[in-house]
């Protein structure tokens, strides 16, 4: 039995097979993994769709529906009701609270997988995941046939490799929507800024309306004050005379006899 017949019957191909046969072994295990899990009560799927650290998980729409990214349209479709179903609030009435979040997780995956640019994000993120661990296998041999080592590393056991791929891949998409939390928060704090900035321009334009509007108003008043000022200082230089000393009398002396 050849290593593609092996694979098409679940069996594992040797250590000396390539990277795309450990991916497409990988896939095969995935698809029989989601055939069982597809069996799995209203309770286990609501635990695996809020499982610690689901708010990671849950962020490839693959992994939430359990699906092939390589799946038809119409396959997403069908898996979206059975699996929508199995956790709605409404078959699982002892639970609500918690199915509401699952039903949420999926309904959300679904609508992305929906969108053509989510979706390609979605798979391009995928396949950055398995690209990165292939480049990593290769420079690790690399490094073993310079050491004069055999060349296996733990990524040949297709399980190892399957379980690289998952976790590579479930850190870029915590990275990217790190990341975008990061460009939300500045774009946030940028248009807060820039609306602080916007009303205080107005508030200052409105104060300098206001002074502008009282100065008008009581530009007359101050006119015929000043007007009166300069009337009174006139009318006072005319009316001042000259200042007069008094001399005092001449006091006579008296004569005695």
């Amino acid at each position: 039995m050849n290593e593609a017949e092996m694979a098409a019957a679940g069996g594992e191909p040797s250590a000396q097979s390539g990277p795309d046969d450990l991916f497409n072994h990988f896939y095969t295990e995935v698809k029989q993994i989601e055939k069982r899990d597809s069996v799995l009560t209203s309770k286990q799927q609501i635990d695996r769709l809020l499982r610690p650290g689901s708010s990671y998980f849950n962020l490839n729409p693959f992994e939430v529906l359990q699906i092939d990214p390589e799946a038809t349209d119409e396959e997403l479709k069908k898996r979206f009701r059975a699996l929508s179903i199995l956790v709605h609030p409404d078959k699982n009435q002892d639970d609500p609270d918690r199915a509401q979040l699952a039903f949420e997780a999926v309904d959300k995956a679904y609508k992305n997988l929906l969108e053509p640019e989510q979706k390609k994000r979605a798979v391009d993120v995928i396949q950055a995941g398995r690209e990165y661990v292939e480049h990593n296998m290769k420079e690790k041999k690399k490094q073993l046939k310079k050491d004069g080592k055999p060349q296996f590393v733990e990524e040949d056991d297709p399980e190892m490799f399957r379980q690289a791929v998952y976790k590579q891949t479930m850190k870029l998409f915590a990275e990217l929507e790190i990341k975008r939390k990061e460009r939300e928060a500045k774009d946030m704090h940028e248009r807060k800024r820039a609306r602080e900035e916007e009303i205080e321009t107005a508030e200052k334009a409105k104060r300098e309306r206001e002074w502008q509007k009282n100065f008008e108003e009581t530009r007359d008043g101050r006119v015929d004050s000043w007007r009166s000022f300069q009337a009174g200082k006139g009318k006072a230089k005319k009316e001042k005379k000259p200042r007069s000393f008094l001399k005092p009398p001449k006091v006579k002396m008296e004569q005695r006899e």
